[in-house]
């Protein structure tokens, strides 16, 4: 088993001028400093991801679900995570479509895996989007991380690419170090035994 575990940060936000990219960015930068993960950032911008789903659902279907071509890449990459970081904003009360659409062309990809969020938004700082997917994802088996990261009103909370809000590397530090503390327990469980559950 490799010293650093796979993370995988996903930006979830597909809409124009969008600001996803740079809190990914930034954070992405944290974990790397953190150094106990191997960081891989995915902008689901660049990714074929259909709303139109097949009959069968995944949980089902396994390895012959029949996903798009352009999707091969992406669930590969979602295989091989052993943690995920998605970044968030929230749109009309929750997340966007293009996350939802992620998560339900996939199930065993998130099985016995953590889930730690960053979110950004207006005065919730997407906190309300936050609450959603944890119910999505604890539905498929994931494990969610309860101290997430949120910045209210990134529109002038920013500058040049990062938060001005000092405070904010040690908050993302704290998160990282739960993160890390559950990739390892469940990279551990998961080569012990198969988990019991989620398909």
């Amino acid at each position: 088993m490799s010293d650093k575990s796979k993370l995988v940060v996903i930006v979830g936000s597909v809409r124009d001028g969008r600001f996803g990219p740079v809190v990914a960015a930034w954070v992405a930068g944290r974990a790397r400093e953190h150094g106990g993960f191997e960081v891989d950032v995915v902008d689901l911008a660049d990714a074929d991801i259909p709303l139109s789903l097949p009959a069968a659902p995944p949980k089902f279907a396994g390895d012959d679900y029949p996903r798009p071509a352009g999707m091969k890449e992406l669930t590969a990459k979602l295989a091989a995570a052993d943690a995920f970081l998605i970044v968030t904003p929230e749109y009309n009360h929750s997340y966007p479509a293009s996350l939802k659409a992620l998560i339900d062309w996939h199930f065993t990809q998130w099985t016995a895996k953590p889930v730690a969020f960053v979110s950004y938004g207006g005065a919730a700082g997407g906190r309300h989007a936050v609450l959603h997917l944890e119910n999505v994802l604890t539905e498929l088996h994931a494990v969610t991380i309860r101290d997430g990261l949120a910045f209210p009103n990134y529109f002038t909370a920013w500058q040049d690419g990062a938060p001005l809000d000092a405070a904010a590397a040690g908050y993302a530090k704290s998160l990282l170090e739960q993160l890390a503390w559950w990739t390892t327990a469940l990279r551990v469980a998961r080569a012990a035994a198969p988990y019991p559950g989620g398909a």
